[in-house]
């Protein structure tokens, strides 16, 4: 039985509302105590986190780590890496593999990788619908019992609302939750940019906020009929933060997150025509950042996410309406967080809830928290330490972000998954 002792850290636990200085003792992959040593422990492994803090591992709703199907964007070795490195335990993987997770084999298959790259907590997202084509409905039910977490139907459209009405209704009946990112396709018209300013100077096609709020607001109408549990992943504007807000104080059993560059960067941050800024949904306007990070503190907004999307060179190159969109973003998700914190958007405690305790408790997972008992996924990061993204601190295969080159503030140092010392940045 390995024993490891965590010491003398700053100790954040939003789940135990625990903020103070001490010590963690973990036990055979699980947590023994917080703070109060148990009799006759004698630790084989000590973690000096001085000057450091120490909170439970994050959870991230949303993230494709390319395999199977896309390995030469990235890999499930080469990804969990990234996400140990960026204190993530816990990873969501979309349903829009090569083949798509719409069979109990591709989940298998996921979680067999996932074993193989020793980052054993992968959890598929199911394809709600057969191959993601918006027509009939996939086997929710044994794609549940295969272990994925809930049903989704990544960023494809369904092919009417009556098809979402009867997944939504499939879903209740087994107390599955859906994953929905509201976007609807056709008003949407394969824009790529915020339908704006920036948009209209550069002649880049429009994809309006209302694409998102009509979307949002049909599958609203739905969850009231059908009682269906329903997570809003990646919103990015004003009128969809009003609405949940709304849908909330109605008593629906509704969440919603947000990925994190959506709360640093605009449209007026883009730079023309370069396609590492080409995401979905598009970068909107300052208002509407500052209502995604109102909605975050206020607890409307209940997670951040980091939409890590890799690629490889080729997906970026061309024209930024024909280049694939997205973000790597595993590893910048903590710096990204805590400079949130520095700009008082939101304080370090509910930043790291809404990392770790706040989406455990949407998928229902007994993690997320410091809990005796509880298995010890742990994150161990130094919130001063400054570091340089590049190919030398880069573990992602995909190169694609913003941030490249550019010094971020705030470094996980050591992360524990189950008891397991799966990245430490002495040995990286």
């Amino acid at each position: 039985m390995t024993k490891i002792l965590i010491k003398q850290g700053r100790i954040i636990d939003p789940a135990n509302s625990i903020d103070r200085f001490g010590s963690i003792y973990i036990a055979d992959g699980r947590i023994i105590s917080v703070t109060a040593e148990p009799d006759g422990f004698r630790p084989d492994q000590v973690i000096d986190a001085i000057g450091q803090i120490v909170c439970p591992g994050f959870i991230d709703l949303s993230s494709r780590l390319r395999e199977p199907g896309q390995s030469r964007k990235a890999t499930i070795k080469s990804e969990t890496l990234a996400a140990a490195s960026g204190g993530i335990t816990t990873l969501c993987l979309q349903p829009d593999t090569v083949p798509v997770i719409d069979t109990p084999a591709v989940a298998e298959l996921i979680r067999d990788l996932a074993e193989k790259a020793q980052y054993s907590q992968v959890y598929p997202i199911a394809a709600l619908t057969q191959r993601l084509e918006g027509a009939e409905l996939s086997s929710m039910l044994a794609l549940k019992q295969a272990g994925c977490i809930a049903v989704g139907n990544a960023s494809q459209p369904l092919r009417n609302l009556l098809i979402l009405r009867r997944a939504m209704e499939y879903a209740a009946s087994h107390d599955l939750l859906l994953m929905f990112r509201p976007n609807d396709y056709w008003l949407g018209n394969n824009g790529c940019a915020h339908e704006g300013a920036m948009a209209t100077r550069y002649g880049l096609p429009g994809l309006p906020e209302a694409a998102e709020t009509i979307a949002l607001a049909q599958c609203l109408e739905l969850v009231e009929l059908t009682g269906c549990r329903v997570h809003f992943g990646q919103l990015s504007c004003q009128r969809s933060v009003l609405k949940i807000e709304q849908a909330k104080n109605e008593g629906l059993p509704v969440s919603a997150d947000v990925a994190i560059h959506q709360l640093h960067l605009t449209e007026n941050d883009m730079t023309p025509f370069d396609s590492v800024y080409h995401v979905l949904p598009p970068f909107r306007s300052e208002t509407d950042k500052q209502s995604l990070r109102q909605g975050l503190t206020s607890g409307t907004i209940n997670c951040l996410c980091s939409d890590h999307q890799p690629h490889d060179i080729d997906a970026k190159l061309g024209a930024f309406p024909e280049t694939e969109p997205g973000i790597s973003a595993l590893e910048t998700l903590l710096p990204l967080m805590l400079k949130l914190v520095d700009e008082q958007a939101l304080t370090l405690q509910q930043g790291i809830a809404r990392l770790s305790s706040d989406p455990a408790q949407i998928l229902r997972l007994n993690s997320g928290a410091l809990t005796p008992g509880f298995a010890a996924d742990v994150c161990v990061f130094n919130p001063e330490l400054n570091w340089r993204v590049n190919s030398e601190n880069w573990k992602s295969q995909g190169l694609n972000t913003p941030y490249w080159e550019q010094t971020l503030k705030g470094r996980v140092t050591f992360t524990l998954q189950g008891g397991k010392g799966i990245y430490c940045l002495l040995n990286a």
